[in-house]
C-alpha cells in the first residue's frame, strides 16, 4: 500500500515518450493532470489488459487535459516493443532500479500462487495540475480501470 496520501506532492521522475523525448512529471505542472499507473511487467495478461484499455481511452484522457503515464521495472527496449505491439500512444517510464516505485510506496511484498516475493504492486495515482495527489488506487484490478480513472477525474472536477 502506498504511503502517499491525498494532498501529498507527487514524487517527480523522468521518462521518455513515444517520440524519444525525455521529460519529467513536473513538466506537466500547471498544464495537465496526470494518471500515473504502476504495473508489474510488459506483455503479461493483466498488464496487457490495462495498457489496452488506457490506449483505447487515451483520446478521452487527452480531451480532458489528462496525461497517462505507465511505469514498470521493464527496460526501455521492452517498453518500446510493448508500445509498438500494443499501439500505446502515451509514455511508459522505465524504472529498472524500482526507485520511482519505492518513492510512491508501491514496491513491496506480493504473493502469487502461494509464493511470496518483492515486486511492483499495481497502483494508480491521480495527480492534479498543481502536482498534488488527488486520488490513490491501491491493488488495482486491470479490467475496467481506465474507465474508473476517467470517472474519478470527472468527479474531482
Amino acid at each position: 500500500m502506498s504511503d502517499l496520501t491525498i494532498g501529498s506532492a507527487a514524487p517527480d521522475f523522468s521518462m521518455r515518450d513515444s517520440n524519444n523525448r525525455v521529460f519529467k512529471l513536473s513538466d506537466l505542472k500547471g498544464k495537465k493532470n496526470a494518471a500515473v499507473y504502476f504495473y508489474p511487467k510488459d506483455f503479461t495478461p493483466g498488464c496487457t489488459t490495462e495498457a489496452a484499455e488506457f490506449t483505447r481511452d487515451y483520446q478521452k484522457f487527452q480531451n480532458a487535459g489528462i496525461e497517462v503515464i505507465g511505469i514498470s521495472p521493464d527496460s526501455e527496449d521492452s517498453h518500446d516493443k510493448f508500445r509498438q505491439k500494443m499501439g500505446i500512444p502515451y509514455p511508459l517510464a522505465s524504472d529498472t532500479e524500482k526507485n520511482v516505485a519505492k518513492s510512491y510506496g508501491v514496491y513491496g511484498k506480493k504473493t502469487f500462487m502461494g509464493r511470496e516475493f518483492m515486486g511492483v504492486i499495481r497502483s494508480t495515482f491521480l495527480v492534479n495540475k498543481s502536482g498534488k495527489v488527488i486520488k490513490v488506487f491501491d491493488r488495482v484490478k486491470p479490467a475496467g480501470h481506465s474507465k474508473e480513472v476517467l470517472e474519478s477525474f470527472d468527479a474531482s472536477g
